[in-house]
Formats: structure tokens, C-alpha cells, sequence
């Protein structure tokens, strides 16, 4: 059984102020994008849960959120069988792209398919959330309105066919010291969600790309001054509006045509080494386009 997980891409991301639980209000609208890691399922007949990786940087065991998908479907679902889920690794780790929550989102639709257990979409939905806060967004794909702390979806339709120029920079960022180190007076006034479903729906990409905001920039530029010049050494490069994913440190571009997107690609690749051209991914149903870092036929 195979399943490909699909990364995403932080269009606004506005943090409304800190919960009673310690976790922050957020309104966001995430986008899918058709970077994919690509994972094969396959049935254990010993009945235990097993992964395996072409990244040694994924852990291998519990603490891998494929392997949290597959004990809270088990737990979930009363299906209490065995599972070897091996990960072909394409979308970079620990990058503000959502790659841990995907795998564990297409765990959940592979198991749902492989030990036909015929759960819902919104059935997986809730269950992810109990694994992380993207992992519902992730089970759904395409576009969507974030709220809470991300778990509470609005989805977007939209035509839009953007394409997108990604940079991980080789840095480490912890996205729990980007959140803790928000001050209150950064908080955001007012969400731009609202400004963004709008330009999405209108199919106007200027619109859309003026419109892309993060209120946890700053913050990352702040702690990782590497990023921040390296953001603008890419926008001296590419000669449009660079952005950050989540609490990054992936920087991305976002550009009408393939043409332009390949002429970044190409330029980018001149003095950085993860470097991927990608588009947006607007429908769940959308075919995988594969996903690795290198300009498509």
C-alpha cells in the first residue's frame, strides 16, 4: 500500500495570543505543496510496528510520528495488527513544512485502506489531531484555513496554480523557542486570513503573493540571523518577495509561471544545496508529482 504525504506551505500565519492549555491561538491559511515523501505499507505478521528510512536523521522508532499514527489507529480502529512502514524521505525534517505530520496523516489513510477499515476522512481527521496539531490539515490536504492550534479547519477552494521555489537553509530551528520568544506586543491585531481566501478565490496571484505574511518571521530572523541574511540573499537573487514557512527555516518564492519558477530554481541551485521547485497541490484528489529537489521534464 502506498501513500504519498504531501508537504505545505504557511500562505498567513497570524499567532492571536497564548491559550489556557500553553499552546498559542493561531489563524493560518496552509497550503498544500506536491513535495511528497512516499510511504509503502505493508502488512507484519508478527504484529508489531516497524519503520524503516532512507534519511538517517528520521528517528526509527516511537518517537517518529509515523509510528504515533500507527498506535493511535490501532488503538482507535480495535484493529490490533502489525504493520512495516518504510519511508522514502523527500520533504526536508525539522523545516517548518509540516513533513513529520504528513507521514502520519498518510499512515492513517494507508491503514484505512490496507486493513479496510472504511473510516472516514473526518474520522481520521480527529484522530490526528491527538497526534499533532498539522496532522488534521495534513490528512485533508489542499487549502485550508487554520484556527485553535491549527486542528480547527475551514477549507479553501480555489483554482489557484501557483508555483513555488523552496530553500532550506542548513540550519536547526526549534520551533518551541521561535513560540517562546513572541513577545505579546508581536502578537497579531488582526488575522489575514480573510484578505487571503479572498485573493485565492479570485485567481489573483499578485493578490495572493503580496498578501503571504508570517508573524513568526521576525522572530526566527531574530534568533537565526543566518536566516535572515540568507532570506535576503535570496531575494537579491530571485527579484521577488521571499517568505518563511512556519517557524522555518524553509524560505520560499512564489511565481505565476513555470518558466519563472525554473529560472530561480536554477539561479538558487548556483549557491545553495536544498534547493526544490514545487506547485501548489489545491485539490487532495490532484496525482503526485513526485517531489524531489530537481526541476520535473
Amino acid at each position: 500500500m502506498v501513500e504519498h504525504a504531501f508537504a505545505k506551505i504557511n500562505l498567513t500565519l497570524d499567532v492571536m495570543g497564548r491559550r489556557p492549555d500553553g499552546y498559542h491561538e493561531v489563524d493560518m491559511v496552509m497550503q498544500t505543496i506536491d513535495l511528497a515523501d512516499v510511504l509503502t505499507l505493508e502488512e507484519d505478521p508478527a504484529g508489531a510496528i516497524t519503520l524503516e528510512a532512507n534519511a538517517s536523521s528520521v528517528p526509527l522508532d516511537e518517537r517518529n510520528l509515523a509510528h504515533v499514527a500507527a498506535r493511535v489507529f490501532r488503538a482507535n480502529s480495535g484493529v490490533n495488527r502489525g504493520v512495516r512502514i518504510l519511508i522514502d524521505k523527500q520533504i526536508p525534517v525539522a523545516a517548518g513544512l509540516a513533513g513529520g505530520s504528513a507521514d502520519a496523516a498518510a499512515v492513517l489513510r494507508g491503514l484505512n485502506r490496507l486493513w479496510g477499515t472504511g473510516k472516514t476522512t473526518d474520522e481520521l481527521a480527529a484522530w490526528g489531531a491527538a497526534i499533532g496539531s498539522d496532522v488534521p490539515f495534513c490528512v485533508r490536504r489542499g487549502c485550508a484555513v487554520a484556527r485553535g492550534r491549527g486542528e480547527r479547519l475551514e477549507p479553501v477552494n480555489h483554482r489557484m496554480h501557483a508555483w513555488v521555489v523552496l530553500v532550506r537553509p542548513p540550519v536547526f530551528v526549534s520551533t518551541g523557542d521561535v513560540y517562546g520568544a513572541l513577545r505579546a506586543e508581536e502578537y497579531s491585531r488582526r488575522p489575514r486570513s480573510p484578505e487571503m481566501v479572498r485573493a485565492l478565490a479570485a485567481g489573483d496571484f499578485e493578490a495572493v503573493r503580496a498578501g503571504v505574511h508570517n508573524v513568526l518571521a521576525p522572530v526566527t530572523f531574530r534568533l537565526y540571523p543566518e536566516v535572515a541574511r540568507l532570506a535576503e540573499r535570496v531575494r537579491h537573487v530571485a527579484g521577488v518577495p521571499v517568505h518563511m514557512s512556519g517557524s522555518g527555516p524553509t524560505l520560499f518564492c512564489l511565481l505565476p509561471t513555470r518558466g519563472s519558477a525554473q529560472r530561480v530554481y536554477h539561479a538558487l541551485r548556483g549557491f545553495m544545496r536544498e534547493v526544490y521547485l514545487c506547485r501548489f497541490l489545491p485539490s487532495a484528489l490532484a496525482p503526485p508529482r513526485g517531489g524531489r529537489p530537481s526541476v520535473e521534464p
